[in-house]
């Protein structure tokens, strides 16, 4: 179990610039950690009022459910398919979903803000909302059809098997063109080099858009080079 890293004498902008989903914390109790974050969080708190307790509690959550990578993936080559499944939709799809719809905002203002100085931004807001929608799209069919059907192939009773392994086959090529959304975003923005003149938000941008990048990578890998091979 990896240590909780922050105290109240962290600067809030290192914490944002360590983990990135903390900014999600930091909006709901009003913090400003973009202008205003080369202060101690204990600073904020003061500043503002707040809760010590109920806010290093969310920072915590937040650190504890985002901290940890995918690093055994052995443990699901040994797993059946309805595990690697489970895991798949409770560790990538509810976090995507929820990534998608918080970040969303701060895509969409950075654009407005900084997209006549940076056009580079207006791409990368029709990119991802590109991206956003297929995923969400993709997401809904692997669990009301897909995985139900990946099931049965495992346990033996699906009615038509070549018309199963066809929706797969489909599947593998949604996740290709979800991974052309994120080469491209990333061609777009020179593998996220952030300009000289990037804020807070600008730089929380492109950090959390590289984050949502190797999750996909990640759960594009556990389904394409783990679980569907099984019934090829």
């Amino acid at each position: 179990m990896i240590t909780f890293p922050f105290s109240t004498n962290t600067l809030v902008k290192d914490i944002v610039n360590e983990l990135p989903k903390t900014s999600d914390v930091f909006k709901k109790f009003r913090i400003d950690f973009c202008c205003g974050g080369n202060i101690p969080l204990s600073q904020a708190i003061e500043a503002n009022g707040l809760d010590e307790k109920a806010l290093m509690n969310e920072l915590k959550a937040v650190f504890e459910k985002y901290s940890s990578t995918e690093t055994d993936l052995d443990v699901w080559t040994k797993s059946d398919s309805t595990t690697i499944i489970d895991h798949v939709i409770n560790h990538y799809h509810r976090t995507s979903e929820e990534e998608l719809s918080l970040l969303s905002p701060y895509v969409t203002k950075v654009s407005r803000v900084h997209g006549d100085t940076h056009p580079e931004l207006l791409k990368v807001y029709e990119l991802f909302y590109e991206f956003k929608r297929e995923l969400m799209e993709h997401m809904a069919k692997e669990e009301a059809v897909v995985f139900p059907l990946i099931k049965q192939l495992a346990d033996g009773t699906v009615e038509n098997r070549e018309e199963a392994i066809n929706m797969i086959v489909e599947l593998e090529k949604e996740h290709d063109h979800a991974g052309e959304i994120l080469r491209q975003i990333r061609a777009v923005t020179s593998d996220y080099a952030l300009p000289v003149d990037a804020c807070g938000t600008y730089t929380l941008v492109y950090k959390r858009l590289e984050e949502l990048e190797g999750l996909t990578f990640m759960h594009v890998h556990l389904e394409n080079n783990i679980l569907f091979p099984r019934y090829f």
